[in-house]
């Protein structure tokens, strides 16, 4: 800590003076010196600046090519297939989560152990694994069918048919989405005291009236994070449906590059659309996590530009500096 004298204070009746303390009394407290934070910092900056000059200098990333292909037809389908398969799969697959959570907690031994072994199943096999068996179910069942169980078929339709590459990429999906967004569900259900539950049932309030107005607002806090980032992570993972030749926005770009042999730069326009979408997703989330973590703060929470701001290496560190010497 480093010391720097100023005029001396008043001392308080009653106090034994001793030589020195005036300047000990005086002295001002400095926050102590952290130079290798300096130093990391500058070596990030100094890599990204390397990576910025080599994006920009580099001939080979082609970026007249990203900028051609960027907005052309084929991607465009491709990014509404992806984004059509994030948001029907996460809606279907988080409304069937729910019902998990809530035969997890229930009292039936039975509803409780299927829901754990589901749970259990769909989170120890990859979704990519998952893919391939729905798209290769022709194999082991040729012919689905509806009628009386063990009796008589009332529909038969052809397996091979009905589950197509779109169809057996939404269905893995979804599976995968309610096994994850049960844990979810369940977690945030449980982080709510019981003696919340039964404080609002002695006053006569419904259960029902009791989840949504007591328990589910004070759940959603440990919900919302999870949520998000399941989401996030849901986009990113429809690139795999690539390998069974559904046409979302990876696929989309495999096959131009197959034709004109232009990988990277095709490569280059699928991961800067879902640079844009993750980031708005993610702009998105810290919005919705503000509006509902705003009753729980001592203080008020900060706005985007300002936590954009704090997240910077250097610049959030100068902003302190700056409002702390203001204050």
């Amino acid at each position: 800590m480093t010391a720097v004298l100023s005029p001396s204070p008043p001392v308080p009746a009653g106090t034994v003076h001793r030589p020195g303390d005036d300047e000990l009394l005086a002295a001002k407290v400095l926050p102590a010196r952290h130079p290798w934070q300096w130093v990391g910092t500058g070596v990030v900056l100094v890599l990204t600046a390397m990576l910025v000059h080599t994006l920009v200098t580099n001939e080979r990333f082609q970026w007249d090519v990203v900028g051609d292909y960027f907005t052309s037809s084929s991607v465009l389908r491709g990014l509404w297939l992806t984004l059509w398969l994030t948001g029907a799969t996460m809606v279907v697959g988080f409304a069937f989560g729910v019902v998990l959570a809530a035969m997890r907690l229930s009292s039936s031994p039975i509803l409780s152990s299927i829901s754990f072994g589901y749970v259990w199943l769909i989170r120890s096999v990859p979704p990519l694994v998952q893919l391939l068996f729905w798209f290769q179910l022709a194999s082991l069942f040729p012919q689905l069918s509806l009628g009386v169980p063990f009796g008589p078929s009332f529909v038969t339709f052809d397996t091979a048919t009905l589950i197509t590459g779109v169809v057996a990429a939404f269905i893995a999906l979804t599976l995968d989405v309610a096994a994850f967004s049960a844990e979810i569900v369940r977690g945030g259900l449980l982080s709510v005291d019981e003696g919340q539950t039964e404080a609002a049932a002695s006053v006569g309030l419904t259960r029902a009236r009791i989840f949504w107005r007591i328990v589910l607002p004070q759940a959603m806090p440990a919900i919302i994070p999870s949520t998000g980032n399941l989401l996030i992570g849901l986009l990113k993972a429809t690139s795999i449906v690539s390998v069974i030749a559904v046409e979302d926005l990876l696929y989309s770009t495999q096959l131009i590059y197959q034709q004109n042999y232009l990988v990277i730069p095709l490569l280059l326009v699928a991961t800067v659309w879902y640079i844009i979408l993750t980031t708005i997703l993610s702009i998105g989330q810290y919005f919705v996590e503000r509006h509902y973590t705003k009753g729980r703060r001592r203080r008020p929470p900060s706005s985007f530009a300002q936590v954009f701001r704090d997240n910077l290496p250097l610049f959030g560190r100068i902003g302190r500096h700056a409002d702390s010497s203001r204050a």
